[in-house]
Parts: C-alpha cells; sequence; structure tokens
C-alpha cells in the first residue's frame, strides 16, 4: 500500500523539479557580440622553458644546510661572528652569489646593502640590518631599470621574537624562500633578458617586514621601476599525504578588492607554471599574517607571495625542543626538497618570461557605457621586438582572463556588440619572442576636462 502510495505522489513531486530543469536548460544569455568572438592567430609563447630536470635539489639543501648551520639568523643576533648569527647567514649567501657571479663571467653584480631600522620589534632602538642583492642586468637600454625580482628573508626566530640567542635554525622559514632564490640566480645567471633581474636575500623580516621596506626604497632611490616580486615565503615542506602538492600562491586584490597589479602577476604566474603547478589564492596572505610582499603590494606594485599548501605549526616559529613525546622546531628533516625544487622552477621560470616580454602597456582605460559597444584604449612606447597586444576578457566572476583579440597597435580598439557591464577587461604586451607582459586591467576612462 505505502509503495503504491509512493510511485503516485512521486511524479507530483518531481514535476516542480523537472520544470526547473528544463527551464535552465533553456535559460540562455544574448551573445556577446552578436556574431561571435574573433578567432585571432594568437602567438605561440617563448620557447625554451626551464626543465625540471635543470633544477638542482643537492644545491638547494646545500643552501638550507649551510644557513641552518648559523644556529640562529635572528635579526638582532651578531652581524660580526662568521659561526652564529645572522652575519653568518648573511656571509653564507655572499660566498654562494659570488660562485654564481663567478660562472656567470661577471654578469652577476652582488650588493651587500647595510642600513639601519626601527620598529616595536627592535625595542624601537634603530638596528643594523642587511640585505643581500645580485643584479643580472637587462640588456635592453630601454628596459635595464625595469626589474623583475624573487626574494627570500634569510632570518629566523624561535619561540619567542625578541630572543636573539635561542637557536633558530629556520630551515623552512625562511631558508626555503632564501634557497629558491639562490636557485634562481644560478638558473638564470648564464642568461639574457631585456628587463632586469634580481636575487634578493632580506633581514628583518621576522622583526616586521623591515628588509622588505628598505629593498622597496632602495630600488626606488637606485632608478628601478618594480616590474613584478616573487616572494618565497614558507616554501620547504609538504607535509599532507599525496604530495607533491601546489603551492599556494597569494595576491591582494586592489582597492575594490577585485583588479590588482598584484593579482595579475599571480594570474601571469599561473598561466606560465599550469594550473597543475600553483594555486591561487585571492587574499593578501594567509589571515592574519604577513610578508616580504605587502610593502610592494600596498605600494601599487605587482607583488605575490609562494607559500606551501597546509603548514604545520610545530615547525615554524619554534625554539627546538620535545615535549609529551612532540617534536618542536624548524628543521630540516621536516623538508620536502621535491617540492622545494618545483617551486625553484616555477619561479626562475616565471623571471625568464617576465623579464624577457615587452613593456606591459599604460593608461589602459575602457569606455562605452550606456552604449552597446565596449571601447578599450591604452598606450605603449615603440619597441621593434614587440609584436603586438592582446585585449583580455573576463566575466566578473571568473577568475582568469581570455583572449579576446589580437591587435598589432596601440590605440582605441571598439569591441562591436560587448557589452561594458558584463566583463572586466584588460591588455598585455606580446613580444615577437612569444613573451608576455603581465596584463594591465582596463580602468574607466575619465570625463575630457571641461574647457
Amino acid at each position: 500500500m505505502r509503495a503504491n502510495v509512493a510511485k503516485r505522489y512521486l511524479p507530483v513531486k518531481l514535476a516542480p523539479f523537472l520544470l526547473l530543469l528544463a527551464a535552465g536548460a533553456l535559460a540562455q544569455d544574448p551573445a556577446e557580440p552578436p556574431g561571435g568572438k574573433p578567432s585571432p592567430r594568437v602567438a605561440a609563447h617563448l620557447p625554451g622553458a626551464i626543465a625540471r630536470s635543470a633544477v638542482d635539489e643537492r644545491s638547494i639543501r646545500a643552501t638550507i644546510e649551510e644557513l641552518v648551520a648559523c644556529g640562529t639568523r635572528h635579526s638582532l643576533s651578531s652581524w660580526e661572528d662568521p659561526r652564529r648569527g645572522i652575519g653568518c647567514g648573511r656571509d653564507r649567501l655572499v660566498a654562494r652569489l659570488d660562485g654564481i657571479a663567478k660562472r656567470s663571467g661577471g654578469r652577476l653584480r652582488v650588493v651587500v646593502d647595510r642600513f639601519e631600522a626601527t620598529g616595536p620589534r627592535t625595542n624601537d632602538k634603530p638596528v643594523r640590518m642587511e640585505n643581500v642583492l645580485a643584479f643580472l642586468e637587462g640588456n635592453d637600454p630601454s628596459l635595464r631599470k625595469t626589474v623583475f625580482l624573487v626574494s627570500g628573508h634569510f632570518d629566523s626566530m624561535p619561540t619567542g621574537v625578541m630572543d636573539p640567542e635561542a637557536d633558530a635554525p629556520g630551515a623552512d622559514d625562511d631558508a626555503s624562500g632564501t634557497a629558491v632564490s639562490m636557485e634562481c640566480a644560478r638558473l638564470l645567471s648564464a642568461g639574457s633578458y631585456r628587463a632586469t633581474v634580481l636575487f634578493a636575500a632580506v633581514s628583518g623580516e621576522e622583526q616586521g617586514l623591515l628588509g622588505s621596506q628598505h629593498l622597496l626604497a632602495y630600488l626606488r632611490e637606485n632608478g628601478y621601476e618594480v616590474g613584478g616580486l616573487l616572494n618565497n615565503d614558507i616554501v620547504g615542506a609538504d607535509f599532507a599525504p599525496g604530495g607533491p602538492h601546489r603551492v599556494r600562491l597569494f595576491s591582494s586584490g586592489g582597492p575594490d578588492g577585485v583588479e590588482s597589479p598584484s593579482r595579475d602577476l599571480a594570474r601571469a604566474v599561473e598561466e606560465i607554471a599550469g594550473r597543475d603547478a600553483v594555486r591561487l589564492v585571492f587574499r593578501l596572505d594567509r589571515l592574519g599574517r604577513g610578508g616580504d610582499h605587502r610593502p610592494f603590494s600596498e605600494a601599487g606594485l605587482p607583488a605575490v607571495r609562494f607559500t606551501e599548501p597546509l603548514e604545520n605549526y610545530d615547525h615554524e616559529h619554534q625554539t627546538p625542543r620535545s615535549e609529551n613525546g612532540r617534536e618542536y622546531g624548524d628543521l630540516i628533516p621536516f623538508l620536502a626538497f621535491r617540492f622545494i625544487g618545483n617551486v625553484a622552477r616555477i619561479n626562475a621560470e616565471s623571471l625568464r618570461q617576465l623579464a624577457s616580454a615587452p613593456a606591459a602597456p599604460h593608461s589602459v582605460t575602457v569606455a562605452g557605457g550606456v552604449t552597446s559597444d565596449a571601447k578599450i584604449a591604452w598606450t605603449a612606447a615603440d619597441d621593434s621586438e614587440r609584436a603586438g597586444f592582446e585585449i583580455l576578457w573576463r566575466e566578473t566572476t571568473d577568475p582568469r582572463w581570455e583572449i579576446y583579440d589580437v591587435v598589432s597597435a596601440s590605440g582605441e580598439t571598439v569591441l562591436r556588440g560587448v557589452s561594458t557591464d558584463n566583463r572586466f577587461f584588460a591588455v598585455r604586451s606580446v613580444g615577437r619572442n612569444g613573451a608576455r607582459s603581465i596584463a594591465v586591467a582596463a580602468v574607466l576612462k575619465p570625463p575630457p576636462p571641461k574647457k
């Protein structure tokens, strides 16, 4: 009896659901443009990608072991002791970069930038800090003062952020990121790029991002324009089973929470490395935490942070010890060198392509509101090595750009039958070599000045 009742009422209960499915299947958005999107001939990407086999995991391990052997690299520890303290870490990095510079025929220029910084974690007193920098100057005079940089911080901290005496090996946080920067120098120093590439290791991160704040000021004082910053911080471990996993890539939105140069740098890295290698995370950083990309991002510059897939807080900011059968400490045995090698390859290939690209377009605007056409305009300096520009678009809810059309010259391009309301737009430069610049999102074209 009950079975018959269920059978009798089942079609009645399903009817509204089936009607909704049918309506959903029939519902469509108007075609934009009405005749269909253009089918442009898209240039091949820059050839000669860095192979994963070119990454030297032994070199990465050696860098981390050398830094860990300093006992602590707390920024308030000794800068003079060659065996223990932050100065020990500096010396190991300078020696490694000097060796790379020698093998590059002197093309890599190593600089130790010494400065003073003050903050709550320096007891509000000026203290000595040093950044280790290695510049690979660009070969194009028009782009030589544009710098793409990879960075890690070589300072470390124990459980107590103000304790310069306790052991703080900092294998993951952040000898791993520093080792990625050093490996990028090794991989790229034999090449030649249009823009300048900078391999950085900064101090003072744990004391309040002091090294990166100064690095930004240093670059500006020396006339550099930041093309993009790849910050690597805690990229050494892959604790979850089933690895290797994707590296997380954090990027902050702009004033509207959506578009920003940092977010478009993240998209560029994902496109270069592949979605199976990079996990986009659309926020500045981990909740309530910060890193060395922050000063750059807050200045409106393209800056992102790489961080391992799932952190284990027993092995970050912990003085090494055992308690109740639980081991604490940021130590080498907890690292995954295959994963670090993957991160190094992503960084190096991203730098190679971005530093080989033409300059990004300027003054990218969108107009055409209250009309049926979108008008995209931009400017760009003359460049004989540029093949043209890609006009990009995406639904406002989509995370990634798609190519709408390819054009040869800057100016204004009208997208007939494309609403300005339903999508965001951007433009990027494309080199004759296939390298793409970071996309520049279009902003509302300002009204003409009143006469």
